[in-house]
């Protein structure tokens, strides 16, 4: 499992992780279920830099591992 995710798409999903996360905690309810695993998922793809969508669509936005 190489990396598919850049530096600029990680910070960008961490940046949509936080406010997801604010979204979450202002509203309540199934949204609020939504927000907060839309947050988790992108928190957990920016950290490890692995994202499975991108696999399954031949996408690669990291530098350093092009397979």
């Amino acid at each position: 499992m190489g990396k598919n995710v850049g530096n600029p798409d990680r910070i960008v999903r961490l940046v949509i992780a936080v406010l997801a996360v604010v979204g979450a905690l202002n509203t309540a309810g199934a949204l609020s279920i939504v927000l907060w695993l839309v947050a988790a998922i992108m928190a957990v793809t920016a950290v490890v830099g692995f994202c499975p969508l991108y696999r399954l669509f031949g996408m690669n936005t990291c530098p350093i591992d092009q397979r």
